[in-house]
Formats: C-alpha cells, structure tokens, sequence
C-alpha cells in the first residue's frame, strides 16, 4: 500500500500589510497575511463573522515583484505549502509556521 503525502494550501482572502526583508543569510523575501473569513455560522461574541489571519512569505522574485504590487485590503488566491522556519536569534532558537507562496492573483471579492 502507498501513502501520498500532501502539503498543499489554497487562501483566498484580504490582503493585510506587505513587507520586503532581507533575511541574516542574504535571501530576500516578501511578508505579508492574508486575511480569511470563517465560516458564517462561526460567530464571535458580538455576532460578527469571526476571521483567521495568516502568515505567508514569497521567496521566488517573480511572487515578491508581484506581492509588492499589492495594497492593503486587496482581494487575492495565494497557493503554496504550509512551512515551519526556524532561526537562532538574540533571544535564543525561533520559529514561525506560515504559507510559503509559490503564486499569487488578485481575486474578485
């Protein structure tokens, strides 16, 4: 018997802030997150919809040229894998889980 394993991500949701770092190796990469509904019938205390938002990065020049082209609160399909990285910093080992995006389009909302 095979197993497939699949590490696959499909947001659809609101742009929310877009950042250019270049990271203590030398790779440059763009950060951003996407801002995603819940489902309607996941209401917070106050009856509004309640949201998730999602931490993405962009390392390939092709998605960060396309990402900064972006504004706060536009509408996008962003597709990649679920990553963890990790880091030695000042204040010890660090990690971070976000979605590492392969593509990006804009989305109607």
């Amino acid at each position: 018997m095979s197993v497939l394993s699949i590490n696959e991500v499909r947001l659809v949701g609101r742009v929310s802030g877009v950042a250019q770092a270049t990271l203590p190796s030398g790779d440059e990469i763009v950060t951003f997150r996407v801002v995603t509904d819940r489902l309607a019938s996941q209401r917070g205390p106050s009856g509004r919809v309640m949201v998730d938002t999602l931490d993405c990065v962009a390392f390939s020049a092709a998605v960060r040229r396309k990402v900064l082209s972006l504004a706060d609160g536009d509408w996008v399909e962003a597709a990649g894998a679920l990553r963890r990285r990790f880091w030695r910093g000042a204040s010890g080992a660090s990690s971070r889980t976000e979605v590492e995006v392969r593509r990006v389009t804009r989305a109607r909302a």
